[in-house]
């Protein structure tokens, strides 16, 4: 039997859940993996292989909501116009940014999109179209860097009111676009290596089992709730993680950098509280309309 260190024990964990949560909710898997996974492996080893893998799960995606693709489009032309520029950036920085200042970045980057995620907020943008280009060249920079875009792409089409089949469609048709134009820009800069290859033996078999359970958990509870349950163990450990570069790049003493790690998890305790105080207080008004509803028909 091959032995297994533990930053590979940990990967296959974490891609597990990662994609039960992906599965669920159609998002999220790199915005868990990376965090956790950055603490064990570089980001140019790292990315290479979710890109591939991430690159099957999209087009899943897409395929599960082809009935969308139509409407999807429109929305996505001027995110897809962003990324190739985007996309080019990121993988330059990839390449030639130091691998610590990159995880210092790639958390601080990530940890408020996450939060404003966590608390539910919401501000619909009237100029969409330049608002999506301009999306669309920040995620794809983002993507290349540590193959993230879920979060920052979440936020903006759930802030636009889009229903759960067009959500999906939009997301999935942008993430296929991102995930293709940044395999070739790897293969062009010859990011690939034997090491990103050998961590696909840990993710590959993580997220065959994790996207069918993540798809059979969410029957069983609100998409809402588990979503931002799911965003507040990703604010918990890109804290943690960033906490840990910080103390690295030596900017900060170790007992101040974990306390803005405490501050983070108190701070989304917070916005978790008000989220289920809210549910609650809504419950009794939602069952007074239906009794209301009832008798006067």
């Amino acid at each position: 039997m091959p032995h297994l260190d533990i930053g590979e024990l940990v990967l296959f964990s974490i891609a597990l859940v990662a994609a039960a949560v992906n599965g669920a909710i159609g998002y999220g898997f790199s915005s868990l993996t990376v965090p956790v996974a950055l603490l064990y492996f570089p980001n140019r080893m790292l990315a290479p292989a979710l890109v591939m893998i991430e690159l099957a799960i999209n087009a899943s995606v897409v395929y599960l909501n082809r009935a969308s693709f139509f409407a999807a489009r429109r929305r996505a032309a001027p995110i897809l116009l962003g990324l190739g520029p985007g996309i080019l950036i990121g993988s330059l920085m990839l390449s030639r940014v130091d691998s610590a200042a990159l995880k210092a970045c790639t958390y601080a980057v990530l940890l408020p999109i996450v939060l404003l995620q966590t608390g539910g907020f919401r501000r619909p943008i009237q100029a969409e179209t330049t608002a999506g280009f301009m999306l669309g060249a920040g995620v794809g920079a983002l993507y290349a860097t540590t193959t993230i875009s879920g979060p920052p792409l979440a936020m903006m089409l759930k802030n636009q009111g889009l229903e759960k089949e067009h959500f999906r469609g939009t997301i999935g048709l942008v993430r296929v676009a991102e995930t293709t134009l940044t395999a070739i820009s790897y293969g062009w800069l010859g990011l690939y290596s034997a090491a990103s290859f050998h961590l696909l033996l840990f993710i590959a078999p993580a997220v065959l089992i994790g996207l069918p359970l993540g798809a059979f958990i969410i029957r069983f509870m609100p998409v809402e709730t588990f979503r931002r349950i799911c965003m507040s163990f990703d604010a918990w450990v890109i804290g943690f993680g960033l906490a840990r570069a910080i103390i690295r790049l030596d900017l900060l003493r170790p007992r101040n950098a974990y306390g803005l790690w405490i501050g983070i998890i108190l701070f989304d305790l917070c916005l978790l509280v008000r989220y289920f105080a809210a549910r609650r207080a809504a419950a009794p008004e939602s069952e007074t309309f239906l009794y209301r509803k009832i008798v006067n028909e």
